[in-house]
């Protein structure tokens, strides 16, 4: 803010300094026009000193050919005169030699007066840009900082200036958002150590009967066969249900990991497409990647339309917008990092009442029967070695375009990898 001040300041203060040079030479400028009067004033002198009828009649000289000329009189003290003037002896006699300056006295007056204005106006949109921008701004901050330290707590207060109104309005509900996350994280990770807690002791019961049956066994406390029958029968169930605790275990750590929420909604196929599409085209164009997707036929009424070869309809999809935007950023990112970087291409096709969006990415690795694996929590394909990842990527896709009543799968042909998400109409 004190930056500001200081910039705004010497902004005016140059601006000044500006304005009165201006003037100056201006000025200067009207002296220089004087001094040209005065000159063309000696020319009318000479002209007089040459001809005698001229000097006995001075109105008869010929001033079309004077710039600054507007008279010449005999001399008279007592005649006003409305321009500037200089008096001049010709053979004895005083003439009078009105004379006017190229630029009148009223259009330095309008400069200035333009000038005035300018300056008063860069003053007001200074105020204006501090009032509304510079000193809101400086108000959020420690917003972020409180933000990055993690007090999620504190409400974001509101602001009025209409240019942070709105990102204020969802800073807060990211502050929002976070809170949540973080509050049904501890809720999961003390449910998920409650249940962890209770499992292992449910198995210590039936572990305990393994070890009692075991020790029996080895130091040949039962006596026939029937009784050592029995005991490793209970061994056995034991054993099974052991097996069970730990497929619990199993699953409790390996679902529910990631809390993936949509909110069910209708939006046009252009409205997931185009912020794609802009993003990716100056990215892949920095990282010289070809970058093709099949262009969407315009709609004026907002419903599918029958169009021209080599144009998709627009349609109306089923789902959270934001969330398929979300999918299909993932299955790029992945074309990015799993390709070779010479070509990635979005293509569109439909089946039964589906929406079929396709990302093929060339340079692809991948055997056959990796491709079931896929789509499993952190699983990494063969082609990931030295490539930062977690292996979550295509399960989110999954998971998201399931909870949108729809899927995505991938395949391989030719060395191209495709990823595709099945999205219902509308």
């Amino acid at each position: 803010m004190n930056k500001f001040m200081k910039i705004a300041i010497g902004f005016v203060l140059a601006e000044l300094i500006l304005f009165l040079l201006f003037d100056l030479l201006l000025l200067l400028g009207k002296k220089e026009e004087g001094r040209f009067g005065r000159v063309e004033a000696e020319r009318v002198v000479r002209l007089l000193e040459e001809n005698k009828e001229w000097r006995d009649a001075p109105e008869k000289v010929d001033l079309s050919r004077f710039q600054t000329i507007r008279g010449v009189k005999v001399f008279d003290s007592e005649q006003i005169s409305n321009y500037d003037y200089v008096v001049e002896e010709v053979d004895g006699r005083l003439y009078r030699i009105e004379y006017e300056p190229v630029r009148e006295n009223r259009d330095f007056l309008y400069v200035n007066a333009g000038f005035f204005l300018i300056f008063v106006l860069t003053i007001a949109l200074l105020i204006y840009l501090y009032r509304t921008v510079i000193r809101p701004f400086g108000a959020m901050t420690d917003m972020t900082y409180e933000l990055a330290k993690g007090n999620l707590t504190r409400p974001i207060r509101e602001e009025k200036s209409r240019f942070f109104g709105k990102f204020l309005w969802g800073m807060d509900m990211l502050r929002e958002k976070l809170e949540g996350s973080r509050k049904r994280e501890l809720e999961y990770q003390r449910d998920k150590k409650t249940m962890l807690l209770s499992l292992s002791h449910d198995i210590k019961t039936p572990l305990s009967a393994i070890e009692l049956y075991s020790k029996a066994l080895a130091e040949d406390i039962y006596e026939t066969e029937e009784e050592k029958k029995d005991a490793l029968r209970g061994i056995s169930e034991k054993t099974k249900e052991i097996k069970g605790y730990v497929d619990q275990i199993y699953q409790l750590s390996r679902n529910d990991f990631l809390e993936l929420r949509v909110e069910m909604g209708e939006c046009y196929l252009s409205e997931v497409l185009k912020p794609i599409e802009a993003y990716y085209q100056e990215k892949l164009g920095r990282m010289h990647t070809e970058f093709t997707m099949e262009e969407i036929a315009p709609d004026d009424a907002g419903k599918a339309v029958e169009i021209a070869m080599g144009k998709e309809a627009d349609c109306l999809l089923s789902g959270d917008r934001d969330r398929l935007v979300e999918a299909l950023q993932n299955l790029m990112e992945n074309a990015i990092k799993y390709g070779d970087g010479k070509r990635i291409t979005i293509r569109l096709s439909e089946e039964e009442d589906c929406k079929l969006i396709t990302v093929e990415n060339t340079g692809c690795t991948l055997e056959e029967k990796e491709l079931t694996s896929l789509f499993d929590s952190f699983y990494r394909g063969s082609n990931a070695a030295n490539i930062e990842g977690n292996g979550l990527g295509l399960y989110i896709v999954q998971n998201l375009l399931r909870k949108m009543d729809g899927d995505a799968f991938v395949s391989v042909a030719a060395g191209k990898f495709q990823a595709t998400l099945v999205i219902r109409k509308a």
